[in-house]
Parts: structure tokens; C-alpha cells; sequence
């Protein structure tokens, strides 16, 4: 019998991009693997056996039926779990005690994340982060593993454990080249999350000073805020189309002109450090568009290291205005630094060289010894 591959989750959908289209489906290459996902039917899914587990809506009641998260787990008896939430680091020492090997994969940085959490009241946040690094040291100290997406997640875990490996969210390489056309209507687009840490209100404000109409795609998290934005006077010149299924993003992209990542400073993302983490900037670069993206020390290394786009303060609404303008006004510029970013991600920005991190560090779990 070949190697049986675990990945857990308690939060997010069975199709999760990082989880389930990138991780789960390069090992599926290697080896036998199965999905632990909330509230989803059991099925066998591009190779990958996909097995559902009924969680209830609500943190502090799915925190309460996280063995039944640890029941499903053990019945696929996997040589390696992989889990993916900070709720289910106490469910790994306890496959760990049955002689696993197991990873965890964290997605943000935590205890950073923590003190932007709004459910929590902001007195309280510091508090909270404290208590939360109290806990995660001797838990992940035993895990076999940690997987992470940006070099600043990476520093801190290895001060925990030192086998901790970065994972990025790069995209998979397609090459489907933009094709620039001359259009009546110029874009600037977003597609991902409608939440305040995209700077949308920004966004939005900007367009006052610009001729580009905001062609905006993702799910609105917090109604009040959506309700916000659509009360601005610039909302005339933002075409919202919801939520598109993966397959789709592209539509987006073919029809604009520049794509737009303004991620706020903040803790998660190391504030001025920024992150590896987020995708969309990589799948602008991928589709062919010149980019205008926060000034985090990473991201400029990359966008202006590779001239594919302008990075600026997001808070700025003239400066935005002013990427905007200066890359509608110079087609010929934007068109250039749109593919000098299509062939940085064909070259260094794309999926298969975390798919080799990834591999690598199943070969050494299964080779070496357990923790």
C-alpha cells in the first residue's frame, strides 16, 4: 500500500485554492490523499478523496464538535496529517500520540492577526495574543512540521520549530497572454475579498480624479461596509459581478486595463513588511496586467524589481489616481510591464517551485525521524 496523505480542515470549503488546488492536488501526484473539509459531501474529487465532516455554524459552537473533525481524521489512518487551523493544533499532538507525523500549515501570522480581530473588543486583543502564543509554542514545538506562506511567518516558527518551510500561494502557470484591446471604458479591477483591508473606499474615491470605471468581483464579508461603499458618489463608476467561481477570475482580467492589490498596513502582514500570501497580485502578473499595489519592502522588490507595475501608499487617493492615470495615459508602458510580469511568474512566481518545498518536505518526514 502507497503513502496516505491527511490534509484537515475546519474552516475552510473543500475547494479551498491553498488547500485543496494547490497543496492537496500536487501530492495526489505522489501519493494517496484525502481532505478533511466542513460540511461537504464525501466524494473523490481530481484524485483527491474528499471526506466531510458536519461542523455547525458559529466559532464557539464549531469549537465544541472539533472531535468529531479528530474522528474523521483518524478513520483515514494517514502515514502524514496536515492540518490548517489554529483550533485543531491540540487534535495534532493527539495523532501525534498514535505515532503520526504531522505538519501545520499556518496561513497567516496569528497572533499578529489577532489584535485586527473585531469580535474581540480591542482591550482585550493584547491579551488574547498573549494567551494564544502561550498555547501554540509547545504544541507546534512537537509537531514534525510547519509549513507557512512569507519569510516574516517563516522567522518567527522556526524560533518554535526549526523545521519550518515556506509554501507561497503562487499561482499555477497558465499561459494565456492578455490581449490588449482599445476599448471605450478603461478598467482598474479587484477581485478577492470586499472588506476594508482592501482599501476600496480609497479605491472608489479615486476614481474622481481618473477616467477608469472599478470592475470589482468578490464576496462582501461585512454588509455595512458594502452599504458604505455604495453610498459614495463614485459608486456610479463601479461595476460589481459578485462572486465568480475560480474558473472565471479570468473574464475579469481579459477586460481590464490595470489590476489593483492595495492591501492596508497591518499586523498580520508584518505592516510595511508585507506578505507572500496573497495571490491576486501574482495572477494579475500571470494574466498580462501591469499592477498597482501597496508599497510593502516585499512587493516593491518584486513589482518594481521586475517593472510590472507602481507601488504606492494605499492610503493616498491622489497617488492611486496618479498610478491609474499614468498607465492609461502610456498604453504602450502598461503593455510592457504587463508582460515583463507575465514572465517573471513564468519564471520564478509560479506554483511549481512551492510544489517542489512541499515535496521535498514529505520526502524528509517520511525518510527521516518522527519528532
Amino acid at each position: 500500500m502507497g503513502v496516505r496523505v491527511c490534509h484537515v480542515t475546519s474552516v475552510h470549503p473543500a475547494d479551498d485554492v491553498r488547500i485543496f488546488q494547490r497543496e492537496c492536488l500536487s501530492l495526489a501526484k505522489r501519493y494517496e490523499v484525502y481532505l478533511v473539509a466542513p460540511n461537504t459531501d464525501d466524494c473523490v474529487k481530481q484524485g483527491v478523496h474528499i471526506v466531510g465532516v458536519p461542523l455547525p455554524q458559529g466559532r464557539l459552537k464549531r469549537l465544541l464538535c472539533l472531535n468529531r473533525v479528530l474522528h474523521k481524521a483518524k478513520e483515514v489512518d494517514a502515514d502524514i496529517y496536515h492540518l490548517h487551523d489554529p483550533e485543531l493544533m491540540s487534535l495534532g499532538l493527539k495523532l501525534k500520540r498514535q505515532g503520526k507525523r504531522v505538519v501545520f500549515d499556518s496561513h497567516e501570522d496569528v497572533p499578529m492577526q489577532i489584535l485586527t480581530k473585531e469580535y474581540l473588543p480591542k482591550w482585550s486583543r493584547g491579551i488574547v495574543k498573549r494567551i494564544y502564543e502561550w498555547m501554540e509554542r509547545p504544541r507546534l514545538r512537537r509537531y514534525d512540521a510547519l509549513v507557512t506562506v512569507t519569510p516574516t511567518i517563516v522567522e518567527r516558527l522556526q524560533r518554535i520549530n526549526s523545521n519550518c518551510v515556506m509554501v507561497t500561494n503562487y499561482p499555477v502557470f497558465r499561459d494565456t497572454p492578455h490581449v490588449w484591446q482599445e476599448r471605450e471604458v478603461k478598467y482598474v479591477c479587484f477581485a478577492g475579498g470586499v472588506d476594508e483591508r482592501y482599501m476600496h473606499e480609497y479605491i472608489i474615491e479615486s476614481l474622481r480624479y481618473t477616467r477608469a470605471h472599478y470592475l470589482l468581483a468578490g464576496k462582501s464579508f461585512f454588509p455595512s461596509y458594502m452599504q458604505r461603499l455604495q453610498s459614495m458618489e463614485m459608486w456610479s463608476r463601479v461595476e460589481y459581478v459578485g462572486v465568480l467561481p475560480p474558473e472565471r477570475v479570468h473574464e475579469i482580467y481579459d477586460k481590464a486595463d490595470i489590476g489593483l492589490v492595495l492591501l492596508d498596513y497591518s499586523p498580520n502582514v508584518g505592516y510595511r513588511k508585507g506578505t507572500l500570501g496573497v495571490l491576486k497580485m501574482f495572477e494579475y502578473m500571470m494574466a498580462g496586467i501591469p499592477v498597482v499595489a501597496t508599497d510593502f519592502e516585499l512587493w516593491k522588490e518584486i513589482v518594481e524589481g521586475n517593472d510590472c507595475g507602481i507601488c504606492i501608499d494605499p492610503h493616498d487617493v491622489h497617488a492611486i489616481a496618479n498610478a491609474v492615470n499614468y498607465l492609461l495615459d502610456n498604453p504602450a508602458r502598461a503593455q510592457q510591464m504587463g508582460e515583463n510580469g507575465r514572465r517573471a511568474v513564468a519564471e520564478r512566481f509560479n506554483w511549481a517551485s512551492q510544489e517542489e518545498n512541499l515535496r521535498q518536505l514529505y520526502d524528509s518526514l517520511l525518510t527521516g525521524p518522527r519528532q
